[in-house]
């Protein structure tokens, strides 16, 4: 499902040199908009303080290049924009080849891929390029140039979005804007949750409110924290920040500090129906937002959901990781799961029988009207519900005692409410 148009909204993006601030970034947010016109761009100036962090000068780049004494470019921005290594200074010079390869970074274990790289608060400038094109250079003469800046005066961009339910409890749903061109680890996680967002748009009703946020990863986080921190804290009730989403693989979780929070629970309820295969990660072995949303005074009921976990594909962090190694699939895959998420959050109510002893189905239309061997089997699931529905247990809790799927279940919740056989139990 939309696998082909997340696809498509990738391509257009995959290109843009993104950072953690800068025109890129608000070029990306210009082309979402198109999508969801909700979506609201926000600037925080360069040196506003945010909790133990300082937002940075603002960095763009226009090209970067190294040229041979034949003024042939052998490192080039406008070939991939991985070429340069992100927040570098400005630089004009001619250097030999042994000077140029001490300000050249490679993937040693990858001889034909180039690395990204970025130097964010050390002041440098550099270039990345596969080992395998490095050691073919010639001995000579080099000219490196770099146009960049870095304004003091600028801003970070970020983007935000709310879908506003019945309630003012609220579901976040976070991903980054800050790689360059890489389509897993970057282009992925815009591409699904804007689709979720209209999606969710597209509901009859809402229970909860939904909250998206584009943002830059860690600096982004931080200052969105430092501007929304007692808001978030009193009404997020669960969360999602979305990672590497595109690929084919197996699906996988970031767990939060505790691993104890309701986002936990249904991940690990989602995915072991569906998907068995999955991974659980600790948060011991974090790395991206869920770092800051679970840190220790903030602790947002927020998981990362990933098919393959950043760090743990040979692509990851190079420009191996190109439109080839996502796909349509792997896309639609990822946004179905969390669909899957929205609505089990919708109806993770608490359910209550209204009659004693098992209810008479039959009458209903909701049992077969002929008894022999196998007619149970077709209506256990609706039997089992009941038999749990104690007003002690939600859908979630009830899924896992039963072993039914949430999605198996919700539209048997929603037939016995029909018929007035269960009722909602106010959870507080």
């Amino acid at each position: 499902m939309y696998g082909k148009e997340m696809y498509e909204f990738i391509k257009r993006i995959f290109p843009i040199c993104r950072s953690i601030t800068g025109n890129g970034v608000r070029e990306t947010l210009s082309i979402m908009q198109e999508y969801a016109p909700e979506i609201k761009v926000h600037e925080v100036p360069s040196g506003t303080a945010v909790f133990d962090w300082t937002v940075p000068a603002e960095w763009n780049v226009e090209d970067a290049y190294v040229e041979n004494e034949a003024g042939e470019r052998v490192i080039d921005f406008k070939e991939t924009n991985l070429s340069v290594v992100g927040y570098s200074l400005p630089m004009d010079e001619y250097l030999s080849l042994e000077e140029l390869k001490k300000i050249v970074f490679v993937e040693e274990n990858q001889p034909d891929v180039i690395p990204y790289v970025t130097s964010y608060y050390r002041q440098r400038s550099a270039f990345c390029t596969s080992k395998n094109r490095l050691n073919a250079l010639k001995d000579g003469t080099y000219h490196c140039v770099i146009k960049s800046s870095l304004n003091p005066e600028g801003s970070l961009t970020y983007g935000e979005a709310l879908l506003p339910g019945e309630s003012e409890k609220e579901i976040l749903i976070s991903t980054y804007l800050c790689h360059p061109s890489m389509a897993n680890n970057e282009c992925s996680g815009p591409a699904v949750s804007l689709f979720l967002f209209n999606y969710i748009k597209g509901l009859p009703k809402r229970k909860y409110s939904y909250r998206f946020i584009y943002i830059p990863e860690t600096i982004g986080s931080i200052t969105y924290l430092s501007r929304n921190i007692e808001y978030l804290k009193k009404n997020v009730i669960s969360g999602v920040n979305l990672s590497c989403v595109g690929d084919n693989d197996d699906y996988s979780f970031v767990q939060s500090r505790y691993g104890n929070t309701l986002t936990d629970q249904m991940m690990h309820n989602l995915l072991s129906f569906h998907y068995p295969e999955y991974k659980a990660y600790s948060f011991l072995e974090r790395g991206s937002d869920e770092r800051q949303f679970c840190a220790p005074g903030v602790d947002l009921p927020v998981c990362s959901f990933c098919r393959t976990k950043y760090g743990k594909y040979e692509q990851y962090h190079t420009s191996a990781d190109d439109l080839d190694y996502i796909s349509p699939e792997g896309l639609a895959g990822a946004l179905e799961l969390l669909m899957k998420y929205v609505q089990a959050m919708e109806h993770n109510e608490v359910y209550r029988v209204m009659c004693l002893c098992e209810p008479q189905l039959g009458k209903r239309g909701l049992y077969p009207t002929v008894s022999k061997k196998g007619s149970y089997d077709a209506v256990k699931a609706m039997t089992d519900f009941i038999a749990y529905a104690d007003g002690t247990n939600d859908l979630l809790s009830i899924s896992n005692i039963i072993k039914q799927p949430m999605d198996v279940l919700i539209p048997i919740a929603e037939k016995l409410l029909e018929n007035n056989l269960i009722e909602c139990v106010n959870k507080e």
